[in-house]
């Protein structure tokens, strides 16, 4: 998997860094088939944006984040990208065939 971590009006400190890392590996723990991931780190104003392209087997998934706080706003892309890879590991997964096998038992 490669990470690419880049800022727009932000410099991307270690610490700011090793932070998105940890929070990936929130992610990485539900879904192992992640190919490439994006993040891209904005400050506007009083305004941080978060936000994330991560491709993975079977397509893409983007979320943006915007809060007061830059950590703030990492956490909550965190919780975002989670839902969504949940979502998308759950939809590609066949339940036919669970099904097809609970009816053979009987």
């Amino acid at each position: 998997m490669h990470l690419n971590v880049t800022g727009h009006h932000v410099d991307i400190t270690p610490a700011l860094r090793s932070y998105v890392e940890k929070k990936l590996g929130r992610i990485v723990r539900h879904f192992d088939h992640v190919i490439d991931t994006h993040f891209v780190l904005t400050v506007e104003k009083l305004q941080h944006k978060a936000e994330a392209t991560l491709r993975v087997r079977g397509g893409t998934i983007h979320a943006v984040a915007i809060d007061a706080d830059m950590y703030a706003a990492i956490d909550a892309l965190a919780d975002k990208l989670e839902r969504r890879v949940r979502k998308h590991k759950e939809k590609a997964t066949d339940h036919h065939a669970q099904e097809a096998q609970k009816s053979a038992r009987l």
